[in-house]
């Protein structure tokens, strides 16, 4: 039986580039990036004191204000961006159909600014000023539980968690569900919002962070010599994906063809991924074959690299190793140097990236390559974008626990 084929009708998009799809895109194919000092709390104790904050949200723009005060950050990222995607697709949801569309946003920290402050107030003031709100606050699972409420969504509605693979793993299995008939359509992807004491403290603590403090700019370099770790980030990527005649029957706007979702487990180690990258090998290969692809088929690849030696090294082996021949013509960025690294929302904002840079014909930079690791000899897109005409691309996330997802997006024929 031929599977139900899945497009994309709609984006969302939060990023410390910019609130909104155009102003994060404007910023990446320019190359601004949005690493700057912390000021979501007082991180002057930390090694590390730099992040990548999103500066121009208001919850309030999105948000009625009573309820917003009663949400943590990452479900306000989740229902602003589920709101940005829904309204590009143009998708009506009505008592008819609302029962054929899901929800499917991940997350791979949760409330944790909510947790703090909760668990600080409990100490100081007693278990009597805990908030009734503060459970809901905290669970992932409220981020779809929003949406799903605010827009009348009544099909099926869960949270994916694997870490910094989560919201890629979200698009997969809702593309999955649309295939086998589930559901019609869904809103997919992941919101994240660690710039806290502990979310920051906590990989800094593993020596995962950059310590760049005097140039916050420079501090995520993907695939340069000099990196020395990552940076934290926060946002949200939203997708809504349709089956593909229900999308052709109300007129959409198809932007891109769901082709291919790979996933696997290294069962390696809790951190470091498996040698050649073994486990990412195999997700990239079956969202090649699950899209009935070959490696030369794809023109762009947004790579998870996050700036730290060891994984972006054995990203770009195992991409090597898949690729072949034609991995000396596949164009390959990160997009992490400007937006830092958004954890669990990382999957789907990238894949909107990889998306807009399919449908735009621009593939964004690399920047802050300024010396490439001699060990990753791929076209990286140094520093400034590219004009370049491509039919697929690739998106990779990968994550603590040896989690690895692979997405593959072409044009809709």
């Amino acid at each position: 039986m031929e599977k139900r084929r899945v497009v994309v009708t709609g984006l969302g998009l939060i990023s410390p580039c910019g609130t909104g799809v155009e102003k994060s895109w404007a910023a990446l194919v320019n190359g601004r990036g949005g690493v700057g000092p912390i000021t979501l709390f007082d991180a002057s104790r930390l090694d590390c004191r730099i992040a990548a904050e999103v500066k121009d949200f208001q919850p309030e723009d999105f948000i009625d204000k009573r309820e917003a005060r009663r949400m943590d950050r990452f479900a306000q990222f989740a229902v602003a961006a589920a709101d940005m995607a829904l309204a590009d697709s143009g998708l009506s949801i009505t008592e008819s159909n609302a029962e054929r569309v899901a929800c499917v946003i991940g997350s791979g920290i949760g409330g944790i600014a909510s947790l703090e402050e909760t668990y600080r107030r409990a100490l100081e003031k007693g278990p009597d000023r805990i908030s009734p709100f503060f459970i809901l606050q905290m669970i992932i699972n409220l981020a779809p539980g929003y949406v799903t409420m605010r827009h009348g969504i009544k099909g099926p509605s869960w949270s994916t968690n694997s870490a910094c693979a989560t919201s890629a793993h979200a698009i997969g299995e809702a593309m999955r569900g649309i295939q086998r008939g589930e559901f019609d359509a869904a809103v997919a992807g992941g919101a994240e919002a660690p710039i806290t004491l502990l979310g920051v403290g906590g990989f800094a603590a593993m020596k995962a962070l950059s310590t760049r403090n005097d140039n916050p700019q420079a501090a995520s370099r993907p695939f340069d010599v000099d990196r020395d770790g990552f940076v934290v980030a926060e946002g949200a990527g939203m997708v809504v994906l349709e089956e593909y005649t229900h999308a052709r029957a109300r007129g959409a706007r198809i932007l891109a063809e769901v082709a291919g979702y790979g996933a696997s487990s290294d069962a390696h180690h809790v951190t470091a991924p498996a040698p050649e990258h073994e486990g990412a090998q195999r997700a990239m290969r079956a969202a090649l074959a699950d899209a009935r692809l070959m490696p030369a088929d794809i023109g762009y690849l947004n790579a998870h690299g996050t700036s730290t030696d060891l994984g972006d090294v054995l990203e770009m082996e195992g991409v090597a190793r898949v690729f072949g021949e034609a991995a000396r013509t596949l164009a390959v960025s990160s997009t992490k140097s400007m937006t830092g690294h958004m954890n669990g929302a990382a999957g789907a904002a990238e894949a909107v990236i990889s998306i807009l840079a399919l449908t735009r014909g621009v593939l964004p930079p690399t920047i802050n390559l300024e010396r490439q690791d001699p060990r990753i000899p791929l076209d990286c897109v140094p520093n400034v974008a590219r004009e370049k005409h491509v039919d697929a691309v690739m998106s990779n996330s990968f994550g603590f626990g040896g989690t690895n997802v692979s997405l593959v997006f072409r044009r809709a024929l």
